[in-house]
Order: C-alpha cells, then sequence, then structure tokens
C-alpha cells in the first residue's frame, strides 16, 4: 500500500516547485524532473526559444519523441524476437500431418 503523499522541491530552470508525490516514487520523481530540467537547459541555451513555457512545451514534445521513439524500437524488437521463437518452435516441433 502507497504511503500519503509528501511535498518535494524540484528545481526547473531555477524555479522552485513544489509537487505532492508518494515516498516510494520520490526517487523516480527526482531523477524525472533533472532530466526534465537538462532538456529545458539544452533548449534555453540553443537561443531559439524564448519564455519558460515555450522551453517547456518543446522539452515536453521532445521528451515525448524519445519516448515514442523507444517504444517503437522495443516493439520491432519483441516482434523480431517472437518471429525467431516462432521459427525456432517449428524447426524443433515434428510436423503434424494429420488432417
Amino acid at each position: 500500500m502507497s504511503s500519503s503523499p509528501r511535498n518535494i522541491s524540484v528545481t526547473l530552470l531555477g524555479k522552485e516547485y513544489v509537487v505532492a508525490c508518494p515516498p516510494e516514487a520520490e526517487g523516480e520523481l527526482l531523477k524525472a524532473a533533472a532530466y526534465l530540467d537538462k532538456k529545458m537547459q539544452e533548449i534555453r541555451a540553443g537561443g531559439r526559444i524564448f519564455g519558460a513555457e515555450k522551453v517547456a512545451v518543446m522539452a515536453a514534445l521532445n521528451i515525448t519523441y524519445e519516448l515514442q521513439s523507444k517504444q517503437t524500437e522495443e516493439r520491432q524488437a519483441t516482434n523480431i524476437r517472437l518471429d525467431q521463437l516462432s521459427q525456432l518452435i517449428e524447426q524443433t516441433l515434428p510436423a503434424n500431418d494429420h488432417p
């Protein structure tokens, strides 16, 4: 059972935000916030996008693209592995010649 949420402070582009988070998820939240801050810093350093809101939206789009690309790669790898296993099963099992 999860514990009551605690308030956790995270910093994004130098601004502090307080987020409610269950204690067991605190480490992952801090890791996610650090990743988001890094992406936002990179976008801001690029100098082409101004304003924290626009930087946040671009970071969200970039991270979503990364996630979707990774999911597509994992699906493709899973399908390849399933095809390989299916071929192995077909090669291993005797052919069933009965109608």
